[in-house]
């Protein structure tokens, strides 16, 4: 019942009954330079509201949204209710390891996520509410220059990895150096039709 209620307010915040996307803000960007398999965009800064799950790729989007979801959703405070925005990000973090395995030279096996919702242009780090939630927190991302590789279909991991691995090998064909892990970004409804789509693989390059 709870994954219903929150496919069915997916689909209320972020598309029309039919499944289109609305046309709600995003962060401002300047496109740089077109590839073929990827395009290269100058983000402005902006700020989000994020919070940190762990579990399977596909599994963890449910109480992640739920959180964030809940924090813009706070009206009965001084500065009311904060406007929905896309892109849904998610971007794995690295994992933890456990002390008894600080000597050891494999990576811990914890499935960590960073997940975010972008706060709407206007806000400052001291006018947006403080989150009631220990579990969401402010942050401020800089001006950084994103390499973009846009897609349509379903958010299968499946799907997912492959346009992960196609942008990936076109940067380092480019000559480009990449800077952290990829960010998922995801613009529509889950009920939204899958060929409609909007979804982006996105990954930090350095200047060239």
């Amino acid at each position: 019942m709870q994954i219903m209620l929150k496919a069915l307010l997916l689909v209320i915040l972020l598309g029309l009954p039919g499944g289109f996307a609305l046309a709600y803000e995003e962060p401002g960007y300047t496109v740089v330079k077109q590839y073929q398999e990827f395009e290269l965009r100058q983000y402005d800064p902006y700020l989000v509201a994020e919070t940190i799950v762990a579990g399977d790729f596909s599994d963890v989007g449910g109480e992640a949204f739920s959180r964030l979801f809940s924090y813009i959703s706070e009206g009965d405070r001084p500065q009311g209710k904060i406007a929905m925005t896309t892109p849904v990000i998610q971007q794995p973090l690295p994992a933890v390891i456990e002390q008894s395995a600080v000597n050891d030279a494999s990576p811990g096996t914890d499935n960590r996520y960073r997940f975010a919702f972008v706060m709407p242009a206007g806000y400052t780090l001291d006018s947006l509410p403080q989150p009631e939630n220990a579990e969401v927190r402010i942050k401020s991302v800089p001006a950084r220059l994103m390499a973009v590789r846009r897609y349509s279909g379903t958010w299968s991991e499946e799907r997912y990895r492959s346009n992960e691995q196609q942008l990936l090998a076109a940067v380092q064909a480019a000559g480009l150096k990449t800077l952290g892990p990829p960010i998922f970004a995801r613009y529509n409804a889950p009920f939204s039709l899958w060929f409609l789509r909007r979804n982006e693989v996105l990954i930090e390059v350095a200047a060239p």
